[in-house]
């Protein structure tokens, strides 16, 4: 049994790159981030900051042992499935991943009293509204499956709300990049996906060339515009929303962006300067389920949570997620 008067929490993918960040966050504010990760796409090596359970959302037995060794607080869930273009090919899959697994989790907190929950979402949920910056009120009209799979977590938890008094927070962000600064852990996804470590592994050899994925969208420059936020920025704002519950403020959803948008090539150039390298590229056709634009506000965050995005300029992302690239990744 744990320590009654420890302050655990239960960290679904915390091995992965956002959980992992959220581990140390949380144990530089006072908690003991209790990883709970399949291993399947995380890392074993990212967990540093608190105990380690191995373990898959779906197996129930698990996840009812987990919560009665360790008596968690809350829960912070980060484990998804995350891909755009396997959730068009393959939504089945993101509907038992994400919404099968999140609902055998929220099932499992319950019956255990842990009722409250930092509940990881997606501006995916949004769909395409282009022009718009989004807030907690937009519409949601997500586009391919991993968009409506968050959208029906988020409404799980809603009516687990109403049924059995679960409170949680829900954040609502879209393109997340940089590194922790101290170098302890990073981006580290095989295959990788996202746009900038896929800049870094162009510049650096171990890729031919990035491919843009569309170059005739109606932008000034004919490429997808993206919100992009810094890691350690984005998990301060998951302790707050924990610290938030824990006042007894109540459930509540929170959009996470700068308000600004960048091109796919505003951080391909970025990243040139950045590097003072080369970066070679391939123009591709669009991706089935991109949107053209996504850009969120975060006004409620920093009036209600006082959150502050103080690292999230490209200059920075790129720059601390350069350091990290250098140094190999995980076993590097």
């Amino acid at each position: 049994m744990a320590d009654q008067t420890a302050k655990h929490v239960l960290v679904t993918g915390g091995a992965g790159y956002i959980g992992a960040h959220a581990c140390k966050a949380l144990a530089q504010a006072g908690f003991i981030p209790v990883c709970y990760d399949s291993l399947i796409t995380g890392w074993r090596d990212a967990v540093k900051f608190g105990p380690f359970e191995q373990g898959d959302l779906m197996d129930r037995a698990r996840l009812d042992a987990v919560f009665a060794r360790w008596n968690p607080v809350a829960v912070m869930h980060f484990a998804a499935l995350s891909q755009v273009g396997e959730a068009m090919q393959q939504p089945g899959k993101y509907w038992r991943g994400n919404v099968c697994a999140s609902l055998n989790l929220i099932e499992a907190a319950v019956a255990a009293g842990c009722l409250d929950f930092v509940f990881s979402s997606t501006c995916a949920t949004y769909g395409d509204h282009d022009g718009v910056v989004l807030d907690e009120n937009t519409p949601q009209h997500p586009l391919n499956a991993y968009g409506a799979s968050k959208r029906a977590i988020e409404d799980m938890l809603r009516d687990f709300g109403a049924a059995y008094g679960l409170r949680a927070v829900i954040f609502r962000y879209f393109n997340v990049a940089g590194a922790d600064p101290d170098g302890e852990i990073g981006e580290f996804h095989q295959p990788e996906t996202h746009l900038i470590p896929l800049i870094l592994d162009a510049i650096d050899g171990k890729r031919d060339a990035l491919t843009i994925h569309g170059t005739d969208y109606p932008t000034p420059d004919g490429t997808c515009i993206r919100d992009y936020v810094h890691v350690m920025d984005l998990v301060d704002a998951h302790v707050l929303g924990l610290r938030w519950l824990k006042d007894g403020k109540g459930s509540a959803v929170f959009c996470l962006g700068t308000g600004a948008g960048f091109s796919v090539r505003e951080v391909i150039d970025h990243s040139r300067h950045v590097t003072n390298r080369p970066v070679p590229v391939i123009e591709g056709p669009r991706r089935a389920g991109d949107a053209v634009r996504l850009v969120s506000g975060s006004e409620a965050a920093r009036r209600d949570l006082g959150w502050q995005p103080t690292r999230s300029t490209l200059k920075q992302m790129v720059g601390d997620a350069w350091r990290w690239h250098q140094n190999g990744g995980y076993g590097g």
